[in-house]
């Protein structure tokens, strides 16, 4: 005599595990919107007793304040919004080319720790063990203050050809603009994405024949060649604004500020050596018997890391690795205390001239939040792509 069929419960009834956790979960929204209504309710009203201010009309009223340093032109004249605007520029450029070297350097000081070598080895651990250990804030102090007491005055600038260095920081040569730039970097753009194509054909080979990319440096050809292509087809524009000795300071040209230099290298060494530790420790968690596999199949050493060790141990490597990049956005905000004309600083100078403190920290906290998202969603991204796919 066969069992009676399980009786089937209405999804809707109190009975449903899926109805009660939809009833928890629209409970637990409503007691936090509840809270944040009170928390929003409760500050205006204070704020309305004490005769302060609210609101973001504030932001289209003149700043009346200069920026020493912006990626686009800014004068005193225009509304807080944009000031805000020149800040944001600042904070991304730092974060982004923060990224971009960290990665670099953290990633060959990882490597560097497995090296045969006794004084690259040791190297790569004095590297780690110091910059990891010293606060942040001091090795940006640092830096600045090497870069502003160490180097001459702009008038006797250290010259190397064209480059100069004082303590009003990097001049360098720039291309006067024209529309062949744009095209270049058009044609710089096409590369990355033909050198991602190749390198993704040469992986696939290399799965399915053994046999290890012939051209170590392809990539990097093709992208340079499509940019060159992408110059000569916008009419191979060659002029350039070279720096030149004026008589109080270094003109033309363009230039980097100490500020901005010794933000973005103490944020870089620091964060590098996070990064090392993490590529050291991914390496370490592949199997050595994968070393071994690679060493039967005639790879030299850096065939084995390129192609081997490292694919397999990024696994292991992204989601820490986020947490790093996501540090180095964070800890550009410490840039306001040598002066870097960041985020945060524009919102102190607008706090301070405005009295709108609330929403200055909302707009900070908007930014970070913004960014460390983005940042998340991308690596995100390339973590499912890089992640080893059972077949």
């Amino acid at each position: 005599m066969s069992a009676p069929p399980p009786s089937k419960t209405n999804r809707w009834s109190w009975r449903s595990q899926a109805f009660r956790g939809l009833v928890y979960q629209v409970i637990a929204v409503a007691a936090i919107g509840l809270m944040v209504w009170l928390l929003a309710h409760n500050t205006l009203e204070n704020m309305r007793v004490r005769g302060i201010q609210s609101g973001f009309d504030f932001l289209k009223s003149s700043a009346g304040f200069d920026i020493g340093e912006s990626l686009f032109p800014f004068d005193s004249a225009e509304p807080y919004w944009r000031a805000f605007l020149v800040g944001l520029a600042n904070t991304l450029r730092v974060a982004l080319v923060g990224i971009v070297l960290t990665t670099l350097i953290g990633t060959l000081i990882g490597v560097g720790r497995f090296s045969r070598n006794a004084l690259v080895r040791g190297l790569c651990s004095a590297y780690v063990e110091f910059f990891r250990n010293v606060p942040v804030l001091l090795q940006l102090l640092m830096w600045y203050l090497l870069l502003t007491e160490l180097l001459p005055a702009s008038y006797e600038a250290w010259q190397a050809g064209p480059f100069f260095l004082s303590k009003s920081g990097i001049n360098f040569p720039i291309p006067d603009w024209a529309p062949g730039h744009l095209w270049a970097a058009i044609g710089l753009l096409a590369g990355v994405a033909l050198a991602w194509m190749h390198q993704g054909w040469a992986r696939r080979r290399f799965e399915a024949t053994g046999k290890p990319p012939s051209i170590f440096w392809a990539p990097l050809a093709v992208i340079l060649g499509a940019g060159l292509v992408g110059w000569i087809v916008g009419g191979a524009p060659t002029a350039m604004s070279v720096p030149k000795e004026g008589e109080f300071a270094i003109e033309g040209g363009g230039s980097l500020t100490p500020e901005f230099i010794a933000v973005l290298l103490g944020l870089t060494v620091y964060t590098a050596a996070f990064v090392a530790e993490v590529v050291r420790a991914g390496i370490q968690s592949v199997p050595r018997g994968q070393a071994e596999a690679s060493a039967a199949l005639g790879l030299n050493k850096g065939q084995e890391m390129r192609l081997v060790m490292l694919p397999q141990a990024m696994r292991v490597i992204i989601p820490p690795l986020t947490n790093q990049y996501l540090n180095l956005t964070k800890n550009s905000s410490l840039a306001v205390a040598i002066g870097y004309p960041d985020v945060v600083s524009i919102a102190n100078t607008a706090l301070n001239q405005t009295g709108r403190a609330v929403e200055c920290i909302a707009i900070v906290m908007a930014v970070y939040l913004t960014t460390s998202l983005a940042t998340s969603l991308l690596m995100n991204w390339y973590n499912d792509r890089a992640a080893i796919k059972e077949r």
